[in-house]
């Protein structure tokens, strides 16, 4: 069968704006990575935030006093580049999911894994087995693959020719997971377990430190590669799987790849921040009033909106209600749902 050149999107003048959107969102998420670590209850200015993260990179020798340095490099710093990733990661794995599976309301954790990541984190918690941040991610990460591995088998091996399979496959997995972590914590009964666990389970950053971004960030960074090269195959999907196939896309073997990425980078980022939701479902909406369709375009937009979007949610979360930190979760379904509501307005205007 002979194919055709994979489509691109939109037209020259939608480009120069993503451009300028581009290098506006880059400059914006510089300066809230700088900003967001100066709000909080020690004094800190910009000044001293820059001169700490020079320093220990080695640019520059500043003379900062011991406490500052360690609250930006060891406390602050940490938790912001965690939110970046998160929010960076969970917007770029909601536009995938929206188009792979051809459903706009997808997410995420469209197929499970974040409840599965909440019975591994539960089960490390309340079980006693094991202790420390490490040992909570390692068993949200084993939750999150163990749950995406039921579905897959559930699906079958037609899933991908069949989005709606995997679909119903990861909402009953998710279901079973969430019902297993209710029992878990209802039979251990321990008020202090269940505490730590609601707050986890309503997302946050509080854990984010260098060894959690140590294996995240690069996550990210080798998934995000690979979805951006396949861009124009996304864009092939906006067509139709026929049309898709007809343009020369292996639409089986892609939609296997990319929903497998997003899986697993959505495991990693639910082992560090729990589950956060509607980043994933609102952003690659958010981003495509800006870039339009087009997945070349769309992809860096979503990064880098999500990366700041999650930033300030997360300063919000922890400096609102001081002493108190409200969970993140909490705080992205506030902002979330009206912003789905004015979304889904502004379609029915349009259309």
């Amino acid at each position: 069968m002979a194919t055709r050149p994979l489509p691109a999107l939109g037209g020259p003048g939608r480009a120069g704006r993503t451009t300028v959107v581009l290098i506006v969102a880059l400059a914006g998420l510089l300066l809230s990575i700088g900003a967001a670590i100066t709000v909080g209850p020690a004094d800190l200015s910009l000044g001293i935030v820059w001169k700490v993260i020079a320093d220990h990179l080695g640019l520059t020798h500043a003379d900062v006093p011991l406490l500052r340095d360690h609250i930006v490099w060891e406390l602050r710093l940490p938790r912001v580049l965690g939110a970046a990733v998160v929010g960076a990661g969970l917007a770029a794995a909601g536009a995938v999911m929206q188009t792979v599976t051809r459903n706009p309301l997808a997410d995420p954790y469209l197929l499970g894994v974040s409840s599965g990541a909440s019975l591994g984190a539960v089960a490390v918690i309340v079980l006693g087995l094991g202790a420390g941040t490490a040992a909570l991610a390692g068993g949200a990460f084993t939750g999150a693959l163990l749950a995406f591995a039921l579905v897959i088998t559930i699906a079958g091996r037609r899933a991908a020719r069949a989005p709606t399979r995997i679909i119903l496959a990861g909402v009953a997995i998710g279901q079973l997971c969430a019902a297993l972590t209710s029992f878990v914590i209802i039979w251990v009964a321990d008020p202090h377990a269940t505490q730590s666990i609601t707050f986890w389970l309503s997302g946050s950053l509080a854990r984010a430190d260098w060894t959690a971004l140590a294996w995240a960030g690069p996550t990210l960074g080798v998934i995000l590669t690979l979805i951006l090269r396949y861009a124009r195959s996304l864009n092939a999907f906006a067509f139709g799987e026929e049309a898709a196939a007809t343009l020369g896309v292996d639409v089986t073997r892609t939609r296997w790849i990319l929903l497998i990425a997003t899986a697993l980078l959505t495991a990693v980022l639910v082992a560090v921040s729990g589950a956060i939701g509607f980043v994933g479902l609102i952003l690659p909406h958010a981003a495509r009033l800006l870039t339009g369709p087009d997945h070349r375009r769309l992809l860096p937009v979503v990064v880098l909106t999500g990366a700041i979007f999650m930033i300030w949610v997360d300063t919000a979360a922890r400096t609102l209600f001081e002493p108190r930190e409200l969970p993140v979760g909490v705080l992205t379904a506030l902002l979330g749902v009206p912003a789905f509501l004015l979304l889904m307005r502004r379609r029915e205007v349009r259309g």
